[in-house]
């Protein structure tokens, strides 16, 4: 037995109704979840900037320890309350700095790790990859310090920002860590890779103080 046209019809446009229908349910679903999105991320942009403003205050010379302490509890508070905010490496790079400068290295290693395991992009990955090394140098834990810098390195091209620092803190934790060879092979490659740096003389002379003690 055959559905008459008439109704066949009607079925087919009550289908066709209920799948836009749907479609729209998602639509407006999807487009209440981007607004939810962008107004938790303004919040928490917003309160971001707020603890940087105070994690400057706290760098500077003159600040106590108390208004350092504020600059944590802010940052901590923003990584905290907005886990998924897309500038979260940033807080973690700065509350790495606070917790630096307080000789806090431990904490600030695990800042510094957050902010490259949330995705830290250009100058902020850069900066918090040579941050863990400054902390395991500050420990005198000088070869998991030259690893650090060396990752950092790796990273980078030989015309990129920071590339040169990298080389020079990883020639510095070699030398510092007794292994003079090393060292010299790291200033060589700077010299090698970066020949107009403007740090130049100051390669040249570390190299050949280095060279000449292992002549001895």
């Amino acid at each position: 037995m055959s559905i008459p046209e008439g109704r066949l019809s009607r079925l087919s446009l009550r289908l066709a109704l209920q799948v836009a229908g749907a479609l729209v349910l998602i639509l407006l679903v999807v487009v209440a979840g981007w607004f939810w999105y962008q107004a938790r991320e303004s919040r928490g942009l917003l309160a971001l900037a707020e603890a940087s403003t105070l994690a400057q205050q706290a760098e500077s010379p003159a600040s106590s320890s108390e208004a350092r302490e504020k600059a944590v509890r802010a940052l901590e508070g923003v990584m905290s309350e907005y886990p998924w905010l897309s500038a979260l490496p940033q807080a973690a790079y700065q509350l790495g700095n606070l917790r630096y400068g307080a000789g806090q290295y431990a904490a600030a290693r695990g800042a510094y790790e957050v902010a490259l395991a949330k995705g830290a992009t250009g100058t902020v990955r850069t900066l918090a990859a040579l941050g863990v090394g400054y902390t395991w140098e500050a420990e005198k834990a000088y070869d998991k310090a030259s690893t650090a810098y060396e990752a950092a390195a790796r990273s980078l091209g030989a015309k990129d920002f920071l590339y040169e620092e990298a080389l020079l803190d990883l020639a510095r934790a070699q030398e510092l860590a007794g292994k003079p060879s090393a060292a010299i092979e790291t200033y060589r490659r700077i010299i090698k890779d970066v020949p107009d740096s403007r740090r130049a003389d100051e390669v040249q002379s570390k190299l050949a103080y280095l060279e000449s003690r292992t002549r001895k």
